[in-house]
């Protein structure tokens, strides 16, 4: 029991232990993956730099059960699909983010960061 304690706490972190609310991010790319899995969803996300290389990132969600709640489906990022994140960069320097808000070629914006707890400073509910 402790040992499966121990791995939940591990798996669900507070924000300010991964990622760093003081270096925001917008990040311009092609979905690739979306993973629909507990204890948070996962986007990865193909990015153009500066020098057209292609760099790939992956953009931490909110767990499924709230991102359901705020209107997202397992269907809702198919890869190919074009997306500008707006987020705050991991603390070791990874291409790694945690999402906030996404935006879609029409315009359309939906919330896709954690809420409560540990979630980014201003997180939405």
């Amino acid at each position: 029991g402790a040992v499966l304690a121990a791995l939940s706490a591990h798996a669900h972190h507070a924000f300010s232990a991964e990622f760093d609310n003081d270096k925001p991010i917008k990040l311009e790319g092609t979905v690739t993956k979306w993973e629909w899995i507990n204890p948070h969803a996962w986007i990865n996300l193909d990015v153009v730099d500066e020098n057209g290389e292609t760099i790939a990132w992956r953009i931490e969600g909110g767990a499924p059960n709230a991102l359901i709640r705020r209107g997202w489906t397992k269907d809702s990022l198919p890869p190919g699909t074009d997306i500008i994140v707006e987020g705050f960069l991991a603390r070791d320097g990874a291409n790694r983010a945690s999402g906030q808000n996404i935006t879609f070629t029409d315009g359309s914006k939906l919330f896709v960061g954690s809420a409560g707890i540990g979630a980014a400073p201003g997180a939405e509910e």
